[in-house]
């Protein structure tokens, strides 16, 4: 069997700490008396946290001055972590540790691509740190999704060039930093959002090893 690279995304893909960022923010909001709904979330997502708090001031038309922005992110930083740090092996998304487990028998590379800054502790908290042989997150890269800066690195640091690399996301923007890097893309979630990617499934319980083995092959 040829060896490939295998680079997951983690908000949404491994585990679904959308909800934990949307809680943090949405006690932000809420404390600058701004609206904040499940919908307007979905503009978070794979954006990094200083232009997510300046999509949520837009919605409020919040003015603030530098200070207080500081102030806010890091706050909500703060929440974020502590939610996190309740996390159990229960949040892994269903099907994926099967995929991460065929990857590792047949001695595929993965990595993580992520713009999270709190990659590693969550990956140890849920008990698969040990799957990836590389990881880059929010604390390596400068420019986010949809730059291909993160995936690019990621297989770097596996040694495989872009077009052997193999991108799971469930973000537009995450999808399309892998087709602007030459790699295989797979949307995790809502074909209609998500139709830039080469091959989508609503979740990893509907990605069999005969299609593994077929990107393998490829």
């Amino acid at each position: 069997m040829k060896q490939k690279a295998f680079i997951f995304d983690l908000d949404g893909v491994i585990v679904d700490t959308a909800k934990y960022h949307y809680l943090a923010w949405k006690k932000i909001a809420d404390g600058l008396g701004i609206n904040f709904t499940h919908e307007h979330n979905e503009l978070l997502k794979g954006v990094s946290r200083v232009r997510s708090l300046d999509i949520i001031l837009g919605l409020g038309k919040v003015e603030a001055a530098q200070e207080d922005k500081n102030k806010w992110l890091q706050e909500k930083n703060e929440d974020y972590l502590n939610y996190i740090h309740h996390m159990t092996a229960d949040e892994i998304l269903e099907g994926v540790e099967p995929v991460l487990s065929f990857l590792k028998e047949n001695n595929q590379l993965i990595a993580l691509g992520s713009a999270s800054k709190n990659a590693r502790p969550i990956l140890e908290k849920v008990n698969i740190l040990h799957y990836f042989d590389a990881i880059v997150d929010g604390n390596d890269v400068t420019n986010a999704k949809p730059d291909p800066e993160v995936f690019l690195r990621a297989s770097q640091l596996l040694g495989k060039p872009a077009e052997e690399s193999i991108v799971f996301e469930d973000s537009v923007a995450g999808i399309q930093a892998a087709n602007i890097a030459g790699m295989i893309s797979i949307g995790i979630g809502d074909k209609t959002i998500l139709n830039e990617a080469k091959y989508i499934f609503a979740g990893f319980n509907e990605i069999n090893t005969e299609f593994l083995q077929t990107l393998v092959n490829n």
